[in-house]
């Protein structure tokens, strides 16, 4: 049974500081209807610009993730939209009222409360996966980080991270082996930051709404007492001190390796970008925002890439068709030279597959290119009109006694040439119910796995005169 989407059942808000600027922000999670996706609304901007949750959309990945579209921006939106992908949401429109969502205490476990709270509803559109098909890698060779998909049926993810000046990261390792395990095994898991890295960031006016409460932070390098009396100043702390593993005492951990649970986390919040749930497992080596996004553009290359080369239909030459040219001849009123159908090799409620051998013996080619014989593409959106009438003619008690006549044919495309020797491939099928003898069709024409023409077709059955 298909899977259904799913939104929140009405909006839930939360507010808290924004990590980089410091300043509030109130973030609002709203439903959202089918196929909608996940999208930011910049509500403190004059015309409140949209912009999509898309790895299209990615401008900058230090420190966060930050989405630019519509001449607004949007940062540090990687923990909500994990918590929505791990929640198990597909539609949401994020409303905030600054320039990033609020950092709360570094990790999802404050937007997994809210979606609760929110509820969560089922909705009538389907589901939509894209399914890990073959193995992807996306590698950067600067950082040593690296990203894998291989084809597995669920949703797993394994991070592991590797930091050489680090104690307690010397090597750290996470998984979950569904998104059931989300909640309880990574949204609560926060983000870190190494000692070193603290004064940089205030220094290029990051981190300012940082503090204590929300941040692992590791300790990479000898600190004196003066310098953690300085730790504690920078942060209104009365004072701070080294744990034996290696980090401040500014928090106790939920897990001893839940640095690479945060990064898993991030991991799950980035691929949201991707614009719909991934299907296998993905294996995140030494993972960051940046190859997140990297690899969530890979996947959308490879959704558009698949949506625009649908999977040809499987043909046997050996098996018996579902009608032969006998059999068309008995819905069709089309004879040779201009029956261009051969078989039907496939026939379904709502779709045709239709097959057309060429030859060099077809008379069309005594004069169109006769020095390089080429298959007009004319006759080509001819085949596709024949095989559609079947298709149509199918739905009626006695096709004997009707004619579909095409009444208009849109977005006609040829993709490569049809020779002599090529078998031709079509399949038609239905887009809307048929409704007072009106069928609106989609056809594709394939030579082997390769789309070759393809074309909308809107037909008319009428009875026949005799």
């Amino acid at each position: 049974m298909a899977e259904k989407q799913r939104t929140i059942r009405k909006a839930v808000s939360l507010k808290g500081t924004g990590l980089h600027t410091g300043a509030e922000v109130t973030l609002t999670m709203k439903p959202a209807p089918g196929n909608t996706g996940f999208c930011f609304k910049r509500v403190d901007i004059e015309g409140q610009p949209v912009i999509k949750a898309l790895a299209d959309n990615v401008v900058f990945t230090e420190r966060g993730t930050v989405l630019e579209e519509n001449d607004a921006r949007v940062s540090t939106i990687e923990h909500c939209l994990a918590a929505l992908r791990g929640m198990g949401v597909d539609n949401c429109v994020i409303e905030v009222d600054g320039p990033e969502a609020p950092i709360l205490d570094g990790s999802a476990r404050f937007f997994v409360d809210a979606i609760k709270k929110a509820g969560i509803e089922e909705q009538d559109e389907e589901r939509q996966y894209f399914i890990v098909k073959e193995k992807m890698i996306v590698e950067d060779t600067e950082t040593g980080s690296s990203i894998i998909a291989i084809p597995e049926d669920g949703q797993s993810f394994q991070a592991l991270i590797s930091f050489d000046n680090s104690l307690i990261l010397a090597n750290q390792f996470a998984n979950i082996e569904s998104m059931d395990e989300f909640e309880e095994e990574i949204s609560k898991c926060r983000t870190f930051v190494f000692l070193h890295e603290l004064e940089p960031l205030l220094k290029h006016n990051l981190i300012k709404g940082g503090d204590l409460d929300n941040a692992i932070i590791i300790i990479d390098k000898e600190v004196d007492q003066q310098e953690l009396d300085r730790l504690a100043k920078l942060f209104n702390k009365p004072s701070v001190e080294v744990k034996p593993i290696g980090i401040l005492n500014n928090l106790d951990l939920h897990f001893p390796n839940e640095p690479a649970r945060h990064k898993l986390l991030d991991v799950i919040g980035d691929l949201t970008l991707a614009g719909m749930p991934i299907k296998g497992r993905i294996i995140a080596k030494k993972p960051g925002h940046k190859i997140n996004a990297a690899f969530a553009k890979a996947v959308r290359k490879e959704i558009k890439r698949r949506q625009l080369k649908q999977d040809a239909p499987f043909y046997d030459p050996d098996a018996e068709p579902v009608y032969d040219i006998n059999a068309i001849k008995g819905f069709l009123p089309h004879r040779p030279p201009f029956l261009l159908v051969d078989k039907i090799i496939d026939l379904q409620d709502k779709t045709i597959v239709g097959v057309k051998n060429v030859t060099m013996n077809e008379p069309f080619f005594v004069g169109h290119f006769p020095d390089e014989p080429v298959m007009p593409g004319v006759l080509q959106v001819e085949a596709m009109a024949q095989i559609g009438g079947i298709l149509v003619l199918s739905q009626v008690d006695d096709p004997k006694l009707y004619s579909t006549y095409f009444l208009k044919i849109d977005n006609i495309k040829f993709r490569k040439k049809v020779i002599p020797g090529d078998t031709l491939v079509f399949k038609l099928e239905l887009v809307t119910e048929i409704r007072r003898g009106i069928a609106n069709m989609k056809g594709t024409a394939f030579v082997g796995n390769t789309i070759v023409a393809e074309g909308e077709f809107m037909a008319q059955i009428a009875k026949n005169k005799q």
